[in-house]
């Protein structure tokens, strides 16, 4: 039924409760899984004055390399288990790129915080944005 599971993450503990919960779900079906963790470049989403562009591409190069090992850690996981994966890191917007991502696989796997009213409001929900977004079955994992 479901042979290409894309779990995409952010290296919260709360996406890695996700990974578990994806993982034991792929090694039962047999499937592949594709990690996907996605920069938002800062410069994009807040105002940058030019006197801070020299730390605004040293914010960018750290949260890549925090990006590279939330995914290391999630392919780990995945060899562990047994599971066959593979990882990306792109660069982009979270909702559109996970919802472009997700053509090609048979399920999505996402944590959720679970936020509600202004929390909601504030910090949004990518899962909840791509739920609404994407044509294939999504597994939400509600954080504990």
């Amino acid at each position: 039924m479901y042979q290409r599971i894309l779990m995409p993450i952010d290296g919260s503990p709360c996406s890695f409760q996700a990974v578990e919960h994806g993982l034991g779900l792929a090694k039962t079906l047999g499937a592949k899984v594709h990690f996907l963790y996605v920069l938002e470049n800062p410069a994009q989403a807040i105002w940058i004055a030019p006197e801070s562009v020299p730390y605004g591409l040293e914010l960018l190069e750290d949260l890549k390399r925090a990006g590279e090992e939330a995914l290391k850690k999630a392919q780990a996981l995945a060899a562990e288990k047994g599971v066959e994966a593979t990882a990306e890191l792109k660069e982009g917007v979270p909702i559109p790129t996970i919802v472009e991502a997700a053509q090609g696989f048979d399920l999505l796997v996402m944590g959720t915080h679970g936020r509600t009213g202004l929390d909601k409001l504030l910090l949004g929900s990518v899962t909840e944005g791509v739920l609404h977004r994407v044509s294939v079955p999504v597994l939400v994992v509600r954080c504990r």
